[in-house]
């Protein structure tokens, strides 16, 4: 049965690729292992969603790019080569190159087929960095703890809605409190995008591309689902497939 069958004729439900971080052998396992958060699939489920993992391998971006309604390009233990927004090594820590190659060449096919992206934390700086922006390597200085000591499942500050974007559309507030999970954070915005959000300490929490469909980058984590924004974030990811 082919794939295009099951997935139009048996499922009819939105189908959403999630990026999937990767670790070297000696932890969970004696060889090397994909990692991925239980509640990035979860939160995809709960709005009647079919998550699917995907894993870095570039030969298959074709067929994921038809077989997929959305992407999600989450955030996890690494951070993105300085070299790829022209800077020195100043901070940026467990450098991931078979992951990120695989995950700029995946958004920019989502991107040119104008299908959904959401990127998540890491994910947000990827969008930025591939369309020519730039990162802060290291947040130590800031006024914020951007990688909160409470739970993660729990909000640690707030942060400033843009009224002229997207992201204000969906959740109808000036302002509400997310959790924090980074050490970097976007620097130099990048062209076709605009700030959605800020933290109170001038961070970018939040960005969107000016001409998509629906591309949006998020600093903090969502899919905690710990808030109604949060849900409505998700929500109408899903409900614009």
């Amino acid at each position: 049965m082919s794939y295009v069958y099951y997935k139009y004729f048996i499922m009819k439900k939105p189908v959403i690729g999630i990026t999937l971080d990767s670790e070297k052998r000696g932890t969970y396992s004696k060889f090397p292992w994909y990692a991925l958060r239980e509640n990035y699939l979860t939160s995809i489920s709960s709005f009647n969603a079919v998550p699917i993992p995907l894993l870095h391998e570039k030969k298959h971006i074709k067929d994921f790019v038809k077989m997929l309604d959305g992407l999600i390009i989450t955030g996890g233990n690494f951070d993105i080569d300085p070299k790829l927004y022209n800077q020195k090594k100043g901070g940026s820590r467990n450098i991931k190159n078979k992951r990120t190659k695989f995950e700029l060449e995946i958004y920019m096919k989502f991107l040119k087929f104008n299908k959904p992206i959401l990127g998540i934390c890491g994910g947000a700086q990827l969008i930025n960095i591939a369309s020519g922006g730039t990162l802060i390597q290291d947040l130590n200085k800031k006024p914020i703890n951007h990688e909160q000591i409470n739970p993660r499942n729990e909000t640690s500050h707030q942060i400033n809605i843009n009224k002229k974007s997207k992201l204000y559309e969906i959740c109808k507030k000036n302002s509400f409190k997310v959790n924090s999970a980074h050490h970097q954070a976007i620097k130099k915005l990048a062209k076709d995008f605009k700030i959605s959000a800020t933290s109170l300490d001038g961070v970018i929490e939040g960005i969107e591309h000016k001409k998509h469909k629906w591309c949006m980058g998020l600093q903090w984590h969502p899919e905690f689902l710990i808030t109604t924004n949060d849900r409505k974030i998700f929500k109408h990811f899903i409900d614009n497939i």
